[in-house]
């Protein structure tokens, strides 16, 4: 997208603008710093990683960071692009909640068949928690990401049948303050 000029055309930017929360002179401020960050106009894994080590230079942010970009690369092409970075910059600074859960459930439904096992949430949770390391102080009932997974299914698993739809999510995150606040941590950062 644009690659060949350091501004987006009219017809990038109508395009951006209609999928995006952000206004046309926004658009052109962020593709201008992301090409200064990735000249190739695209932002591969390690790219990615590198970003998140510098917000938790505590903790390993490997695991997550890769999951992220599994969501941002809508396309499967191994990288992402500035449209797919901004819109997903987008969802999680200016989106409604209802954007930001089924981004969020985007990115615990690893496999993609629209659920959420156990085994799912396990993996991206104890990412996070390896993430953010000892600077998460977290109750002992979620002292681990065994023990957070089985509170979380217990809350939101509503017809207990061991996996989780985006309505469960959806109402049990809606429910759980602290996945509200994490879901508005990036609200007018941008």
């Amino acid at each position: 997208m644009g690659k060949a000029s350091s501004k987006l055309s009219k017809e990038e930017l109508k395009e951006l603008k209609e999928i995006t929360h952000f206004e046309s002179k926004e658009l052109q401020q962020w593709y201008k710093g992301f090409l200064k960050d990735c000249p190739s106009g695209q932002l591969s894994r390690d790219d990615l990683r590198g970003v998140y080590k510098q917000f938790f230079p505590f903790g390993d942010p490997g695991a997550f960071s890769d999951l992220v970009f599994d969501v941002f690369d809508t396309d499967n092409n191994g990288t992402v692009d500035f449209k797919e970075f901004i819109t997903a910059l987008s969802i999680s600074s200016r989106g409604s909640v209802d954007e930001k859960l089924k981004w969020a459930f985007q990115l615990y439904d690893l496999n993609k068949d629209g659920l959420i096992s156990q085994e799912e949430m396990l993996s991206i949770v104890t990412a996070i928690y390896k993430m953010v390391g000892s600077m998460m102080k977290v109750p002992e009932d979620e002292s681990t990401p065994d023990k957070r997974v089985q509170k979380l299914f217990a809350s939101m698993d509503a017809d207990k049948d061991g996996q989780i739809t985006f309505e469960e999510f959806s109402e049990g995150s809606k429910k759980d303050p602290t996945i509200l606040s994490a879901l508005n941590l990036y609200d007018g950062l941008v």
